[in-house]
Order: structure tokens, then sequence, then C-alpha cells
């Protein structure tokens, strides 16, 4: 009788637990546990570095976009194009490469080497006579009017004859780099408006060699506030992507 009770109560009490327990291998419980923390680690990684990306490509983003602002603009839109005083010219004309040139001392040169700056050119034989005067002042001025921006800009004279130069306005072009090129040769390149001699204008390169506008002929005084409205707009329009100094041409 007591076997039989004994075994009725240990039935009641059901299996050992605690027996089960330190018999059952704990591996499984010890990878489950060990190993999620783990798998969200990595997650928690991955976001971070997708995170960093993101930031980075948002910080790059930032900086660029005045330079594409000011490329878009320039390109596109044309600074204020409704405004401007000087013709803008559709399609720009770029500067040719091979358009051969002599400077005052008779030194060989190539048109090309004046890329990679903004320039404000004038065309005339060597007597320089009237407008050729009026216009070499005015480029002068002009350069100067842009204040510290006026390192951005070269005036040039393209002397489009034989003709020697006077004596009396030598001092004057000190700071100006005159080149001497045939006429039929600049012809190529720089046209006139209807109606007028190519003398009678200033021109206006950009720092890629394209010429781009082109002021009235005749220049007065109030025609030259004008132009350089325009100019300082130019300038101001490229100053994220033009700085002082002619850089080495462009690869073509």
């Amino acid at each position: 009788m007591s076997g039989s009770n004994s075994s009725d109560a240990s039935l009641a009490r059901g299996p050992d637990l605690s027996a089960r327990s330190s018999a059952a291998p704990d591996e499984p419980l010890g990878l489950t546990v060990h190993t999620l923390p783990q798998a969200g680690d990595a997650l928690a990684t991955l976001q971070r570095s997708r995170r960093g990306r993101w930031q980075m490509l948002g910080l790059l983003l930032v900086c660029a976009a005045p330079v594409i602002a000011s490329y878009f603009t320039y390109y596109v839109i044309r600074p204020e194009g409704r405004r401007n005083f000087g013709e803008l010219i559709e399609p720009q004309r770029p500067m040719p490469a091979a358009l051969r040139a002599t400077g005052p001392d008779g030194a060989p040169h190539l048109l090309d080497e004046l890329r990679g700056q903004w320039l404000l050119v004038s065309t005339a034989g060597g007597a320089c006579e009237g407008s050729c005067r009026n216009n070499l002042y005015l480029q002068r001025q002009l350069r100067e009017s842009m204040g510290r921006d006026k390192d951005r800009m070269d005036w040039v004279w393209l002397v489009t004859d034989d003709a020697p130069l006077p004596g009396d306005i030598s001092p004057a072009l000190a700071q100006a780099t005159v080149l001497r090129a045939s006429q039929q040769d600049v012809q190529q390149w720089l046209a006139p408006a209807a109606g007028h001699p190519m003398d009678e204008h200033l021109y206006v390169i950009d720092p890629h060699g394209n010429w781009m506008m082109r002021f009235p002929a005749r220049l007065d005084r109030e025609g030259a506030a004008r132009a350089k409205r325009d100019l300082e707009r130019l300038l101001r329009a490229s100053a994220p992507w033009d700085k002082a100094g002619r850089q080495p041409p462009e690869p073509r």
C-alpha cells in the first residue's frame, strides 16, 4: 500500500521539473539570448551608415549649389537678359584657337592665350583716331569701375593693321593687352551691328573664350553707365566659378 501511495503521490506531483531542467542542454537558449542583440547592432550600424551617406550627400549638394546656380543662371537664364543694355550674342561665338597675333614688340601670340579672364575688347587700326581713343578710354574706366572685381577682367585692343601706334597714347596702354591681328581674321570672330563698322563697338568675351555681348556703337557717358551695370551683373553671376587670374586654357 505504501508503494502504491508513493506512486500515486509522484503522479500527482507530476514530473520533476528541476531534474528535467538540469538534464536539458542550454545551448538553444544561450544562442537565442546572445544572437538577437548582435543582429540588432548590425541593423543599427547599417542604418547609421546609410544616414551618414545621405548627410554627406546633402552637405556636398549644399556646397555645390552656388556654383550650379551660377552656371544655370549664366548659361540657361542669362543674367537679367531683359534689362541688358548690351546685345546678347546668340549663339555665342568661341574664340578661334588658331588665330595668330603679335605683340607690340613683334613677339608671336595665339589669341587663345587670352582665355581664362573676362575680356572687354575693342578693334581699330594703329592710327587710333576718333572712336578708337574713346573706346580705349571707356575700356580703362569701365575696368577700374569694377572695384575689387577689376582683376577678373582685362581690356584688350586688337590692332587690325600695320600702322604704328601713336606715341601719345602709349602711357595710357600700360595696363591694356595690345595685340595685332589681321582684320580679316578678327572679322571671322567678332561682328558689328548692321550699318556700323566693327571699330565702333566694345565686345565682351567670357572666361571660356566665347563672344557673348556687344555694346552699342559710339558709347556716350550715359551708355557707359549702363554698360557698367551689365558688366557688374555678369561678374556677379559668374563669381562662384570665375576667380581673378588667368587659368590655363581648357582642353578643346
